[in-house]
């Protein structure tokens, strides 16, 4: 009886704990409706050597929900939850969830729930802290410059209207509060602390990932991926400083 009651107290925190995150992107939604469309003036000026360093713009609040949408419940979390959940079928982690469709559909949900986790923990505290954690390609060149740069920017964030750079506390949080709710929401009880901090690290290193892949690879409106609607992760559409 109290693991029962136990176990609806975890899943209780895991619902109060998105419930509490989203709204916070609908209000902002609804009180900047009506500005969103003054935010993408994009002025430039020409440095002595001759190349264009755009200003930064501040994403509308249209951008930031659609981003957090698609990556949240897109392909990319669905695609990605379900080759982990391929993974840890094939390593039977955990063991209790057994093999079979249901041990799939057990691992494929826990996957998916970490991933929606991370994602609101994210993109609602950077709209309490009034950050912008979306990526901004390079304006520099070379390999090795636009890699330090892609790899840096999985902690940075962007604050004021200059949209200078800082430490992003939104962006370190949120790969670990996925994996600490799923510890202590539906794993078996044996997880714990150091379970939840080495599935934090794979969440971390997978969004390092996705910028590097956001860096490097072109998805322009004629790119492949353009083509197959798979172009919008956590890339802003607007190309920014790069201070």
């Amino acid at each position: 009886m109290l693991s029962m009651v136990v176990s609806k107290s975890r899943r209780a925190a895991v619902i109060v704990l998105v419930t509490l995150i989203l709204p916070t992107l609908s209000v902002r939604v609804r009180s900047q409706s009506l500005s969103s469309s003054t935010n993408l003036s994009v002025t430039a000026r020409a440095p002595n050597l001759g190349t264009l360093d755009l200003t930064y713009v501040r994403p509308p609040e249209g951008i930031k929900v659609r981003n957090y949408v698609y990556e949240g419940f897109g392909p990319y979390p669905i695609v990605g939850a379900a080759f982990t959940a391929g993974i840890n079928q094939l390593t039977d982690s955990p063991p209790e969830w057994n093999q079979g469709l249901k041990g799939f559909s057990r691992r494929f949900g826990s996957n998916l729930g970490i991933a929606v986790v991370g994602t609101s923990t994210r993109f609602g505290l950077a709209e309490a802290f009034r950050e912008d954690t979306l990526y901004y390609r390079c304006q520099c060149s070379g390999a090795f410059p636009r890699l330090r740069h892609a790899v840096i920017s999985t902690l940075i964030g962007r604050r004021g209207s200059d949209g200078h750079r800082v430490f992003s506390f939104p962006a370190l949080v949120a790969p670990y509060a996925g994996s600490v709710v799923a510890v202590y929401g539906w794993y078996p009880n044996r997880f714990g602390a150091k379970d939840a901090f080495r599935m934090g690290n794979y969440s971390l290193l997978a969004y390092m990932g996705e910028n590097i892949s956001l860096e490097f690879f072109y998805s322009g409106p004629h790119s492949l991926i353009a083509r197959m609607h798979l172009n919008n992760l956590h890339g802003s559409a607007i190309q920014g400083p790069n201070q």
